[in-house]
């Protein structure tokens, strides 16, 4: 498994743990990057990756949360699944910040931590959801914040 991939992976989780603790993010951050949250420790490449995508997915939630808002009208944030709603941040992040990752790459990195760490029916959902906003991103009809 790549170095990102891994990365993403600890974003995730670190992302689930933040939510459901209700810990503040440095304290979630400092305990997984030391161990305590971890099966294995992650090499420099993938452990700064992670820490990367989970502060700027905490820094800029709300923003996030917007646009998920608006990209997922049938879906109120608050009911969607926990590891759903953490993935769909995660890579919404992505789509935004890391302009030399095909959106395309993110897509199926975000469907295969979905089908990974989330329901039955995650991976259709976050491809749908992330799919939708990425063509309104792309035709203009939702702005970054």
């Amino acid at each position: 498994m790549g170095a990102r991939r891994r990365g993403r992976e600890a974003a995730l989780r670190m992302l689930y743990q933040a939510e459901l603790s209700g810990e503040p993010a440095e304290a979630v951050l400092r305990a997984y990057l030391n161990g305590g949250l971890s099966d294995r420790p992650l090499e420099p490449e993938a452990r700064r990756f992670a820490e990367r995508l989970f502060r700027g997915v905490d820094e800029r939630r709300d923003e996030l949360d917007a646009l998920l808002r608006a990209g997922s009208a049938h879906w109120r944030l608050e009911r969607m699944a926990v590891v759903d709603r953490n993935v769909l941040r995660l890579a919404l992040f992505e789509l935004l910040e890391e302009r030399e990752t095909p959106a395309a790459v993110i897509l199926d990195e975000a469907v295969e931590l979905a089908k990974l760490y989330g329901g039955e029916e995650s991976g259709a959902f976050v491809n749908g959801v992330l799919d939708g906003i990425r063509r309104r991103l792309e035709a203009g009809e939702l702005t970054r914040g």
